[in-house]
């Protein structure tokens, strides 16, 4: 079965040609960080560990680095220690991503690193970046898909701040949601992830691959099925006025008119004026 996932927004992304959750590569890269790395800075030896595993360790003076990202991917670049300090424009335009550079003379690796070295150099990068105009740090929309089964749904993976039980403390989060089904990802688990840059945005954003994939295979509103709509509201609020004789509902009536007012459905409105929501289960 051939499942063509639409961005409604954001940058168009490859995928693999038998898994179309799974990204393989991508146009256009934002670029996070310009720098060196040379012998006798601290982890050294153990950051270039990834290019002698690969016979690529040619340049004993050093590597200029470039750390690209978009929103579901991440590459890094190692070249010339030349090609960085020569060509200062880099550092001009880094600040809006629009600095381009010839990757022929360096070698590409996908992602960036992790490991010994590379956790203590690489920054904590978030998509929404306050100083490129967002809301705040990680704080924000980072991409969206038009669901193949319900006209105008999407899912959307976004950032924002939240906890991850009721009145705890806030932390940078990521996650996606769909607006056919409005399940709370928070009450399924392993569908929020700690927002320490790409690689957490680039699995939530292939669970909200994943999760239109499962509604374009098998339908929508299966309870076992990724897309369901809950409808448990109506029942709560028959309970309810069944207990308390009243002729009011205690909730909203519907999944999607509490998920606007209580759940993922209010960040995301914040999100698209630019307001900076309140924090999630604080």
């Amino acid at each position: 079965m051939s499942i063509t996932i639409t961005n409604t927004y954001g940058t168009a992304h490859n995928v693999s040609e038998t898994n179309p959750a799974l990204v393989t590569s991508c146009d256009y890269y934002r670029l996070s960080l310009v720098g060196t790395i040379a012998p006798g800075n601290p982890g050294y030896e153990d950051m270039v560990e990834i290019l002698k595993d690969n016979g690529h360790d040619s340049r004993p003076e050093g590597y200029g680095l470039i750390l690209l990202e978009s929103e579901e991917f991440s590459a890094t670049y190692f070249g010339p220690i030349e090609q960085i300090e020569q060509i200062e424009q880099y550092k001009r335009e880094i600040a809006d991503g629009k600095a381009t550079f010839d990757a022929s003379q360096g070698v590409m690796y996908a992602q960036w690193p992790h490991g010994k070295g590379w956790d203590d150099f690489l920054p904590r990068v978030f998509w929404n970046v306050k100083a490129r105009g967002a809301i705040a740090d990680g704080v924000g929309l980072v991409t969206a898909f038009a669901h193949t089964e319900t006209p105008g749904a999407e899912v959307i993976v976004y950032e924002f701040e939240g906890t991850w039980r009721p009145c705890g403390e806030a932390e940078q989060l990521v996650t996606y949601h769909c607006t056919a089904c409005h399940m709370d990802t928070f009450h399924d688990c392993g569908h929020v992830y700690e927002n320490t840059g790409p690689d957490s945005r680039r699995w939530a954003a292939r669970q909200a691959r994943q999760h239109i994939i499962s509604a374009a295979r098998h339908g929508v509103g299966d309870r076992n099925r990724a897309c369901r709509p809950n409808n448990m509201l109506r029942a709560v609020n028959a309970v309810a006025r069944d207990m308390w004789g009243t002729t009011g509902n205690t909730l909203p009536d519907t999944d999607d008119a509490y998920c606007a007012t209580k759940g993922p459905c209010s960040i995301i409105r914040e999100l698209r004026v630019g307001v900076r929501p309140p924090i999630y289960r604080a």
